[in-house]
């Protein structure tokens, strides 16, 4: 899991990917950040896609960086509890002007039942699963 949030990190961007009924949404995301040995993402409750991941918590991830490119498939789950939130908010400083752990719309997801698959060029791809 660890090489997982040091790549996404380095991607500094990553794509997630949701469900809207039947039409697939893909949108640009930064947040990574591991809390209790679970790799958390962050969004705002009032979001299109907490909705969508309400509805359908399958999503897939997409990032490249260093000539590589990552795809994680994963269940995202919603941990409410003031903890997690607080430490993607510290891992995130920007994100204080915009949201609070307390203010009711900050929402952080971790990744369960994940599968990353690193890919290249000029090397087989590296499956981890957590």
């Amino acid at each position: 899991m660890e090489k997982i949030y040091e790549f996404l990190k380095k991607c500094d961007t990553y794509y997630l990917a949701t469900v809207d009924g039947d039409q697939p949404r893909v949108r640009p995301f930064g947040t990574v950040n591991i809390f209790e040995n679970k790799l958390y993402i962050q969004t705002g409750k009032v979001k299109n896609v907490s909705k969508q991941i309400g509805n359908n918590p399958k999503i897939e991830i997409c990032g490249m960086a260093d000539n590589k490119w990552i795809r994680v498939e994963a269940i995202a789950v919603e941990d409410d509890r003031i903890e997690p939130k607080r430490a993607m908010l510290e891992a995130y400083p920007t994100l204080k002007s915009m949201y609070s752990a307390e203010d009711g719309n900050t929402q952080t997801l971790y990744l369960k039942d994940a599968t990353a698959t690193i890919y290249s060029f000029t090397e087989e791809p590296q499956v981890i699963k957590f």
